[in-house]
């Protein structure tokens, strides 16, 4: 009965197969071949398609980044041209950038002026090898310029009720950072304020204040930058004098004393006292010479208007040597003080007053650096007293041999010095 069926099955099997069409097959094979090769033709199409457009507006793009780049060369020639008094020139650089783009004259970021070296170009240093930005103030500004049109110098980090310091104009914030650094020049200060924000870093690398700050420690003369790359590296690098603590030298000796009325023995003194320097931005200086501790000195020379009876009041200048040595000059009096007047006991008693005369102290320092810090060494190179008869105007100079005694002036910075602003710079 089994063998029955499997023939019966088998014989169906044939019969169907049998009964299939080749025709039908080849029809079927053909019509799946040109359907896959329509649906590869389709995707290969819209693929290239969508390449070429990504490929259209990436070169877009490309062209109006280049062309903005260049457009803002041409304007900052023209406001280099400008400055120098080229007009004419300057017109012509002017009409060239509106020409590429017509709005580039919104599109600069005016915080800092054009350099020469810079070129109006892409500011930003991918290639460094170390991961760092070079030029870290061109890389602030150009990011807050391609956020939006009208950077702000800083945005509040948390919603505020009441008005935040974003919302003052971009020049009271440069009045604020002036009283930062005060007539005191606490470029220290300024330093610490940048660590805030990108836009406080820009505000504290603004070249008027450095430039300012330069005046006031080398007088009108600086006017050029150079050898410098920038008014701040001048100041940073250029050897001065520092006005945020006082320059202190220590003095010690041994002394012989006088013999004993026994004749047995000889007493030794041991002498120890101080000498202080204090300097102030408008060219004031004060010195003191006491054997009195430090921290009972230095807090009474924070001002000019100190009242220590034994300070030595005045002048001091920078001077720039041929073999490339800053020298310190400081002339320095004790405080006239009004006579009271003398009343003479006896009208016939005719007293011989001693002669008037006017003392004042020559000092020659040499500016060095020692340490850590910078210019915060003082040695001594001339030291004389120069004594004035206002009777005859002779003047009878005195010079004193520098000898051990002499030791070098050290800087050590005092926070309180710095700590009040009384006048912005």
């Amino acid at each position: 009965m089994a063998e029955e069926t499997a023939d019966i099955g088998g014989t169906i099997e044939d019969e169907d197969e049998g009964s299939d069409d080749p025709n039908l097959h080849v029809q079927l094979n053909a019509f799946r071949a040109q359907w896959m090769s329509e649906l590869k033709l389709s995707s290969g199409a819209s693929g290239i398609s969508d390449r070429l457009l990504q490929a259209k507006g990436g070169l877009k793009r490309t062209q109006e980044i280049a062309r903005e780049e260049k457009a803002t060369e041409l304007f900052l020639r023209a406001v280099q041209e400008e400055q120098s008094g080229a007009v004419y020139e300057a017109i012509k650089f002017y009409r060239m950038a509106m020409q590429l783009v017509p709005d580039i004259e919104f599109k600069i970021n005016y915080s800092r002026p054009p350099d020469a070296d810079r070129g109006g170009g892409n500011y930003m240093e991918d290639n460094d090898v170390d991961g760092e930005i070079e030029d870290l103030l061109a890389y602030f500004e150009q990011e807050l310029t391609l956020e939006s049109s009208f950077p702000k110098i800083c945005v509040p980090e948390l919603d505020m009720t009441q008005v935040h310091i974003s919302a003052l104009p971009r020049e009271i914030l440069m009045y604020i950072f002036r009283w930062v650094v005060s007539s005191d020049l606490d470029m220290r200060a300024l330093e610490q304020l940048s660590l805030v924000c990108r836009g406080f870093y820009i505000c504290a690398r603004d070249p008027e204040i450095w430039h300012s700050a330069c005046v006031r420690v080398w007088g009108r003369n600086c006017t050029k930058v150079l050898p410098f790359k920038s008014w701040r590296e001048m100041f940073l690098r250029r050897p001065r004098v520092r006005f945020d603590g006082v320059y202190i030298s220590k003095t010690s000796y041994i002394r012989q004393g006088e013999q004993s009325l026994d004749g047995f023995y000889r007493a030794w003194h041991h002498v120890e006292y101080y000498r202080y320097l204090r300097f102030f931005p408008d060219g004031h200086v004060i010195m003191l010479t006491t054997p009195d501790d430090p921290l009972a000195v230095i807090p009474r020379l924070r001002t000019k208007n100190t009242r220590m009876d034994s300070a030595l009041l005045g002048h001091f200048r920078l001077s720039q040597e041929t073999d490339n040595q800053t020298k310190v000059f400081a002339v320095v009096c004790k405080k006239k003080e009004e006579k009271a007047a003398e009343f003479q006991r006896n009208r016939f008693c005719r007293r011989n007053p001693p002669q008037e005369a006017e003392h004042s102290f020559h000092v020659g320092l040499h500016l060095s650096s020692g340490g850590r810090q910078s210019f915060n060494k003082l040695v001594w190179i001339h030291h004389s007293c120069h004594i004035t008869y206002k009777l005859t105007g002779e003047t009878v100079v005195t010079a004193f041999d520098l000898d051990r005694t002499y030791t070098p002036f050290l800087f050590a910075r005092v926070k309180s010095y710095t700590a009040f602003s009384e006048q912005p710079l």
